[in-house]
């Protein structure tokens, strides 16, 4: 559950191109330009800022034909709070130069507010499914894969599962997905015992923090009768020490045919939690080889300290 702005503060109390023939989805924006490649999620954000609705680089290209080494496009999904430039601007381009037609929408929009990943999860997800029609029209592709970031994983899993998009969809990854949410530091289990203490999180943080706490109703929704279903291969990646999802292990799907990727169980010196996965270039590399087992890993599992870059997404998320 991704929220770089103000779940923190639960927590903690060159442009360069024209995207072709760009779509619109209602509700919803398609970046229109194309930002930089950035391995930071701090200088990502700090352009994001700069640059509202800026695309990552290698996204959003609507005239993009998939190669049959890699016949289905990829579409990514942001987390809560954010933006798909703060997200991805390390993974689409990488995704872009293995040869994807990569793409990313900025959903979930408080017309209040100037921010994204804060609507409903099911709006966002109907959101997400006119996005995926867009895409499909555009590129001439049967089938996509989709890789989603902390909400952005329950926004495209409930899209596949109550919406539909199994029929679309090849392969789902989930990145620190909380598939059955998190307890935030035990702060949940607190908040539900204050009355009303479902309602103070939607009014100071969003509809859809609170849709991401362990036991919501969202989530009891989308995973009772099976957190997967047929025709789609799932994949989470998770770490041990994800600051969000707690416990870790309410990551993983339990559905038949899922795989759960634990990072300390391939690299156990990297202690990568959620903030950090979408920039941890060991962690791309586990994205990129389960989308095609066969691509040529560039990171080396390389150690990693407990908290890193907290302290510059909370100075992020204050400024």
């Amino acid at each position: 559950m991704t929220v770089v702005t103000r779940s923190a503060g639960l927590v903690f109390s060159v442009v360069t191109a024209l995207a072709v023939a760009v779509p619109s989805v209602a509700g919803a924006v398609t970046p229109t330009l194309v930002g930089p490649a950035q391995t930071t999620r701090h200088a990502a954000t700090g352009y994001a800022e700069a640059h509202p609705d800026v695309a990552p680089a290698g996204s959003n290209n609507f005239g993009c034909k998939s190669s049959a080494a890699h016949p289905r496009p990829v579409l990514l999904a942001h987390g809560t709070d954010t933006q798909a430039y703060a997200d991805w601007a390390a993974v689409a381009p990488a995704l872009a130069a293995d040869g994807y037609c990569v793409f990313a929408l900025n959903y979930g929009k408080d017309p209040e507010k100037d921010t994204y990943g804060v609507g409903d999860i099911v709006s966002s997800a109907s959101e997400f499914s006119t996005f995926v029609d867009q895409v499909r029209s555009a590129t001439g592709a049967d089938r996509v894969d989709v890789v989603g970031y902390s909400q952005g994983a329950t926004v495209t899993r409930y899209y596949i599962n109550k919406l539909g998009g199994s029929l679309f969809v090849d392969q789902w990854i989930g990145l620190a997905s909380p598939t059955y949410g998190g307890v935030m530091f035990g702060l949940v289990p607190i908040i539900r015992a204050i009355p009303g203490g479902d309602e103070f999180v939607e009014d100071t943080f969003s509809v859809a923090v609170r849709e991401q706490m362990e036991g919501s109703d969202l989530l009891r929704s989308l995973n009772d009768g099976g957190d997967t279903v047929p025709g789609v291969r799932y994949t989470t990646i998770g770490s041990r020490v994800d600051e969000m999802i707690q416990p870790s292990s309410n990551i993983a799907l339990q559905g038949p045919g899922a795989e759960n990727i634990v990072l300390q169980d391939l690299c156990p010196q990297n202690l990568t939690g959620h903030f950090r996965m979408p920039y941890d270039p060991y962690v791309i590399d586990i994205i990129r080889t389960s989308l095609d087992p066969n691509a040529e890993r560039h990171a080396s599992c390389t150690a990693v300290p407990l908290g890193a870059d907290i302290p510059q997404v909370v100075i992020d998320a204050n400024s």
